[in-house]
């Protein structure tokens, strides 16, 4: 079973300056929740008990959202407001399964991810990433159903426009399982148009197998003098780990910049 996730919330959120000058932007409301609450809430209906939060000391604010006790506690004293009551319990049902992990020097999401090595604690975990939501389905939930069919990592996907495959981890296939899943050989980080192998894009959701930490320990920085988790990713299949594509069902929202922000509110106020 997969019992654990990570999500990586350590960047700036440069696109969406100036809210996040002084805001995390997971933080920032989306039709009157926060987005990071959007993907608690995929993570517990998936069967996760524990979620990893990689923050830096910068965005420590995100913590302090869950530990604002006293703050509640003394409203509540002073107003008995069924609401507020009930937010607060929200907020102590989801303290209870995460944890805080630093990464302080913004060296990319591979290193993010072997900040969290000493906790995860059986083979395969999953990893979401906040800027991407996917509503009316869980994707999360999905993924791991078929984790445990073919016993492999899972990487969920969707076609993107040939212009815009540079934003993307970008997918080789090697077979077709059935019509939203198929056998990946190999992925490249970010590639102009003529690199890309395909339109089929890596979306912010993982299951990975704890074997990656071993590759990330070693990997050497890619584009931007990050640490790309698809690079590792790529070495792995290489290497002859079996990683599966998921085209998932639900509606894929980009919330990491300003107009993503914007239209995800409106389109979340729909559902």
């Amino acid at each position: 079973m997969i019992k654990q996730a990570i999500i990586p919330l350590a960047g700036l959120g440069t696109r969406l300056l100036p809210l996040t000058s002084v805001f995390a932007k997971e933080l920032l409301p989306i039709n009157g929740k926060p987005g990071i609450e959007y993907i608690l809430d995929e993570c517990i209906d998936a069967g996760v008990t524990e979620i990893i939060f990689i923050i830096s000391k910068k965005k420590e604010i995100i913590k302090k959202y869950f530990y604002n006790d006293n703050f509640y506690k003394s409203i509540i004293k002073k107003k008995k407001d069924p609401r507020i009551i009930n937010e607060y319990k929200k907020i102590l049902k989801y303290k209870k399964k995460i944890k805080f992990v630093y990464q302080n020097k913004p060296l990319g999401t591979g290193d993010a991810v072997l900040k969290t090595k000493k906790f995860i604690k059986n083979r395969y975990f999953l990893m979401l990433l906040p800027d991407d939501l996917i509503m009316k389905k869980n994707c999360s939930k999905d993924m791991i159903k078929l984790h445990k069919k073919y016993k492999a990592s899972v990487m969920a996907s969707m076609t993107v426009k040939k212009n815009n495959v540079n934003r993307w981890g970008i997918y080789s296939i090697s077979k077709k399982i059935d019509k939203k899943n198929f056998i990946i050989s190999d992925v490249i980080e970010k590639p102009n148009t003529r690199e890309a192998p395909s339109n089929n894009a890596v979306i912010g959701r993982y299951i990975l197998s704890k074997d990656i930490f071993k590759i990330l320990k070693k990997q050497k920085k890619g584009k931007g003098g990050e640490i790309h988790i698809t690079d590792s990713i790529r070495t792995m299949i290489n290497n002859k780990f079996l990683f599966v594509g998921h085209k998932f069902s639900g509606k894929y929202l980009d919330c990491g910049s300003m107009d993503g922000y914007i239209k995800s509110t409106l389109e979340i106020a729909k559902l």
